[in-house]
């Protein structure tokens, strides 16, 4: 590798991009001190909630050295997830229906993510031989955001999400962590300026001052990562909300240059981006589990989906045949979604 242009290597990289279906790809250094510091403040808040792991990793997230020592530099990609003419707005107003974050509606990203950048990589290597790397998809300790900021991907939002002017924040990360000396993109300046649009619009308040987010209060976080009860004083404001939010993304201005998916890994399944509350919640755990193979939706679990529809048909207009399904489901419910259904029973008959 020693008579390798890591700068002409870098340019390739980059060029490579729309063959595996990424919007961009950037390159960083491993220098993340200051994101450290912004990380450290977040965790002595107590905003990340139930989320031990962020502490238990300690600072790996944030010394790319301490998880692979041999890594000198890191590929930072973006990849859209967005299906085109997929409905957001539409589905929030409609209380009957079931609104589901759109990054979660077709396959699992992690998978369809990893396999296009190891293959990137297997591309890196055919051209400078082979070197050390490792691929991540959200799944070690890895501070992507920052990383990405570093590469030129974006800039964080006041929302805490990576937006691109280009195509808005409806795009997921991956990172290829090298042992390749690549020369480091410049990091993009924020571009929200004044505008606190996604602040005000966030259901719940998560959004406590501009970069900062209370997990906590998160619907996201409330309805994916929390295992119990979901608070009193946020259910009303879940909505019909059932697995994470996007509605700071909706509102974000620089949204309207969302760049839509041509992976149709990405295209909902079984009807999910506009399902009927009382449809879903009829489902058994065997029909959670067949219609949710290969998605990232497993994560809540079949307990935390009947959890999160039972408020959301709490929330929904008074109806006798919501009455009578959540009467039938308490019977045989855990009783964490006995907890929830009996909620959704009293807003159902005080309507």
């Amino acid at each position: 590798m020693q008579n390798i242009d890591y700068k002409v290597l870098a340019d390739e990289i980059k060029s490579w991009a729309k063959e595996f279906d990424f919007l961009k790809i950037g390159i960083s250094g491993v220098d993340l001190s200051a994101d450290e510091k912004h990380m450290d403040d977040w965790l002595d808040s107590g905003f990340h909630g139930s989320l031990d792991y962020m502490e238990k990793h300690g600072h790996k997230r944030s010394r790319p050295i301490e998880l692979e020592p041999w890594t000198k530099s890191v590929i930072s990609v973006s990849m859209s997830y967005l299906a085109p003419n997929i409905e957001m707005e539409q589905v929030l107003q409609n209380s009957t229906l079931a609104y589901i974050s759109r990054y979660t509606l077709g396959r699992d990203y992690h998978k369809v993510l990893k396999k296009k950048l190891t293959a990137l990589a297997k591309k890196i290597q055919s051209v400078a031989g082979d070197f050390q790397f490792r691929v991540f998809v959200d799944s070690a300790p890895v501070l992507e955001r920052a990383l990405a900021v570093n590469a030129g991907i974006g800039w964080v939002g006041k929302n805490s999400l990576l937006i691109n002017k280009s195509y808005g924040s409806f795009f997921f990360l991956g990172e290829i962590y090298c042992d390749l000396p690549l020369p480091s993109d410049k990091p993009i300046a924020k571009m929200c300026g004044t505008c606190e649009k996604c602040m005000s619009s966030c259901p719940t308040g998560a959004i406590v001052g501009p970069y900062k987010i209370d997990a906590r209060k998160c619907i996201s976080y409330l309805t994916i990562e929390n295992k119990g009860a979901i608070p009193l004083e946020f259910r009303a404001k879940i909505g019909n909300r059932i697995f994470g939010c996007d509605d700071c993304q909706i509102v974000c201005p620089w949204s309207k240059n969302k760049q839509y998916s041509t992976n149709s890994d990405f295209s909902p399944r079984n009807n999910l981006d506009k399902a009927e509350l009382k449809q879903l919640f009829c489902w058994s755990a065997e029909d959670f589990d067949k219609n949710t193979q290969g998605m990232s939706m497993r994560r809540a679990g079949y307990e935390g989906w009947l959890r999160n529809i039972a408020v959301a048909l709490g929330n929904a207009p008074k109806d006798l045949e919501i009455i009578e399904l959540l009467s039938d489901k308490k019977e045989t419910a855990s009783e964490l979604v006995r907890e929830h259904i009996e909620w959704a029973l009293e807003q159902q008959l005080s309507k």
